[in-house]
Parts: C-alpha cells; sequence; structure tokens
C-alpha cells in the first residue's frame, strides 16, 4: 500500500527506523507531533491573522480606489487555493516537515513583496504577493491533516481538533498586534502601514524553523514506513480506500465553507446598512471566530465516539439554525450576532468531521492527493461563495441570502447515505 515515491533515501535516520517503532512509541511520536503542529499553527495563524488585518486598506491605498481593496482577500485565497495541490504533493515525496516549511517560506516572500509593492506603489505587484501569501494559509490547513497522520480511528478526530483549535489563539492575537507592529516598523523605517508585517515575518520565521527542526520524525514519513511494515499499523493508521466516501467528505467541507464564508462575508455590510457600530461588528465577527475554532476539540471528541458521519450532521442542523436565525433575525444586530456563532459552531463541526473522515476512507497512497484536493476545493467554493454573496445580497437582501445558501445543507444531508459506503477501490 506505501507508495514508492516515499524515497527512504531522502529521510532522516529517524524516518528510516521508523517501520521498527513500536505502537506504544508511534503513539509517543504522534502526540509529539500533534504539539509541534499546533505550536507551529499558533504562529502560522498569528501571522496570517496580521496580514489579513491590513490586506484591504493597502490594496485601497496602493490602487487609489477602494473598490479594489476586496482584491487582497482575493489574492490571498486564490493563492491558497492555487498551492493546496503542490504542497500536498510535495509532503507526499519529502513529507510534512518540509511541506510545511516550504508553504510558510513561501509566504515569507509574499511578506516581503507586499512592503516592496507599498514602497514602489505597485498594485500588480502587491496583488502577486498576497497570492504568495496563500500559501502560508495552504500550509495552515495542511496541519489539520498532518495531526491525522498517525492517528487511530480512536484519536484521529481529537489530534485533528486540537490543531484546529489552536489556530484560534494567532486568529484573535494577529489583528490585536497591528497597533505594536506598526510602532516597530515606524522605529525601522518602514513604509507607512506596513509594520504590521514586522511582527508577520517574525512569526513566520520561527513556525519555519519550528517545523524544520521539531517536527521529527516526520509523521507522514513514519506513517508510510509503519504502514508499510505492519498489516496491524494498516489497519490502525492507514484504511482500505473508500472514494465515494472521501467524495462525500469532499463536498461536505467544501459546502459548509461555501455557506459560512458567503454569510460572514456580506454581515459587516449588513449591519453597517442597519446602522450598527463598528464595535458590534467587530464582536460579532470575533465571536463568529471563537465559534470557529474553540470548541473544535468537542466536535472531535464527538466525531471519534459518535461517528464522523452524525457529526457532519449535527453540524449542518447547527448550519440550519444559523440560517433560520440569520434570515428571520436579520434586522436586530442581537440576533445576527447569533447567528454568526451558530454558524461558526457548523463550519467547526463538518470541517472537523468532514476533514477527520477523508483522511481514514482514503488509503495512504490517496490520502495527501484527496486531502490537497479538498483544501483546493474549499477555497474556491469559499471565493466563489464571497463574490456571488454580494450579487444575492444585492437582489433579495440579507434574510434572502441565508436561504439560498442552505441549498448547500440541503444538498449535505441529501448526500449523506454516500457517507456510509464501505465499498472498497480494487
Amino acid at each position: 500500500m506505501a507508495s514508492a515515491s516515499a524515497d527512504p533515501s531522502r529521510s532522516s535516520a529517524s524516518d528510516r527506523d521508523a517501520a521498527d517503532l513500536a505502537p506504544a512509541e508511534v503513539a509517543r511520536v504522534q502526540r509529539r507531533s500533534v504539539l509541534v503542529l499546533s505550536a507551529g499553527q499558533i504562529l502560522g495563524g498569528l501571522a496570517f491573522g496580521a496580514t489579513l488585518s491590513l490586506g484591504a486598506v493597502l490594496a485601497a491605498e496602493v490602487s487609489g480606489d477602494e473598490a479594489f481593496s476586496g482584491l487582497a482577500a482575493a489574492g490571498v485565497t486564490l493563492g491558497t487555493a492555487a498551492l493546496a495541490v503542490p504542497l500536498a504533493a510535495f509532503a507526499r515525496r519529502r513529507g510534512r516537515r518540509v511541506s510545511l516549511a516550504t508553504g510558510m517560506s513561501l509566504a515569507l516572500v509574499g511578506v516581503m513583496l507586499v512592503v516592496l509593492a507599498v514602497s514602489v506603489s505597485s498594485f500588480p505587484l502587491l496583488l502577486v504577493a498576497f497570492a504568495l501569501v496563500g500559501a502560508g494559509q495552504a500550509a495552515n490547513l495542511q496541519t489539520r491533516f498532518a495531526a491525522a497522520d498517525l492517528a487511530t480511528d480512536a484519536t484521529r478526530g481529537r489530534d485533528l481538533s486540537i490543531v484546529v483549535w489552536a489556530t484560534t489563539i494567532g486568529a484573535v492575537l494577529g489583528p490585536n498586534l497591528t497597533g505594536p507592529g506598526e510602532v516597530l516598523g515606524d522605529a525601522v523605517g518602514m513604509p507607512p502601514l506596513t509594520g504590521p508585517y514586522l511582527i508577520t515575518v517574525v512569526a513566520q520565521v520561527l513556525a519555519i524553523a519550528l517545523y524544520l527542526v521539531a517536527l521529527r520524525p516526520d509523521p507522514l514519513l513514519l506513517a508510510q514506513r509503519v504502514v508499510a511494515a505492519s498489516r496491524e499499523a494498516t489497519s490502525a493508521i492507514a484504511k482500505p480506500d473508500n472514494p465515494s466516501v472521501a467524495r462525500y467528505a469532499i463536498f461536505a467541507v467544501a459546502a459548509a465553507h461555501g455557506v459560512m464564508v458567503s454569510v460572514m462575508a456580506m454581515t459587516p455590510v449588513h449591519l453597517l446598512h442597519h446602522g450598527a457600530s463598528l464595535s458590534i461588528i467587530g464582536l460579532t465577527i470575533s465571536l463568529h471566530i471563537a465559534g470557529m475554532y474553540a470548541l473544535s476539540p468537542v466536535f472531535g471528541i464527538l466525531a471519534d465516539r459518535a461517528g464522523r458521519l452524525p457529526t457532519i450532521l449535527i453540524g449542518q442542523a447547527l448550519l440550519v439554525a444559523a440560517l433560520l436565525t440569520a434570515s428571520f433575525g436579520a434586522e436586530t444586530s442581537a440576533i445576527v450576532t447569533v447567528a454568526l456563532v451558530l454558524l461558526g459552531l457548523g463550519w467547526s463541526a463538518t470541517t472537523v468531521a468532514g476533514s477527520t473522515l477523508l483522511t481514514e476512507a482514503s488509503s495512504e497512497s490517496q490520502r495527501t492527493r484527496r486531502q490537497g484536493l479538498s483544501d483546493l476545493t474549499m477555497s474556491l467554493v469559499g471565493a466563489i461563495g464571497a463574490i456571488l454573496a454580494g450579487v444575492v445580497l444585492s437582489w433579495i437582501g440579507y434574510g434572502g441570502l441565508a436561504l439560498v445558501v442552505g441549498v448547500l445543507v440541503v444538498a449535505t444531508v441529501l448526500f449523506a447515505p454516500f457517507g456510509r459506503r464501505t465499498r472498497v477501490a480494487v
């Protein structure tokens, strides 16, 4: 079942000896990997949060037109989508350690180009820079799958969700460091509004060093060797291939992401048009982000104990509650805030359980390819959803938007039987 692409000559001595490790030792390496990946996710979230907090402002400043401010987020999203599959393929050949470090290194180059683009007032260069920054987000997405490389059925959902939860820390801290970053930037002579990127650079350098130094033995290369060496390990770490289940998992994660992004992206516009203050809008988005990440370990444990598919369906129920609340309470800021929290919770349950289901429904030889495809699909659906949501909002309003995107929830529920199939590919 192991792929010949995992060349032993390219791995470290500890990786070459991986197949001889006892199950208890593999479990120890898994615990260490989850800890390192969580720390890396905190640093990655910190870097990414600080980057996005000023992206729209810089795009408007450099282009000279606020109409182009949204292209910053679009550039990052498209960069994430474009690099998801290549980074997954690279992980297959060289391991998670090198792949994650490479993604963060590309993002580091992107951040430096952002500062340069602002310095020379080049909008095309700025868009290229933001696309490279998307490599960091692609790496951040890949970490949740890296946490499942050595996991077994009993802990796969929990381990994956812990790394997802770690994103909360960086996502909350990053935007709040723009003030201190600007002070530091002024002190070293950086262009106006680019100071916070100094913090981004430091966080990314630390993340790169952490992955290269501490993520040993590499969890993916170790998993490949353990699976190749032992049939018992194959039943614990890698399952027979179930392509229909894997396709359903990819669909469920992408659909939930599309629902979440479509509604979330239009919420600030809707609240602003209804007289909400910027502080209320900021609180709403902050609580939404907390809903996305803070309870992910709960959904991970639930996925391990109640099952992956039941947890996905719980996520759909939460999304339905969110969309109905947003639709019928669209005129009240407090009710919209409740809807955004429910939206984050539904996304979290579906993403954690769906990513876990995808991992164990894919054979070792197919796993990283499908994981990259999932991240690509997720990013593209989110980008398309954000673009179309603006059109729908102007057409039938916020309440109508919430009901329209519910079509994706209905489809996820209707296709749920495909998530139960156990047909083995030959």
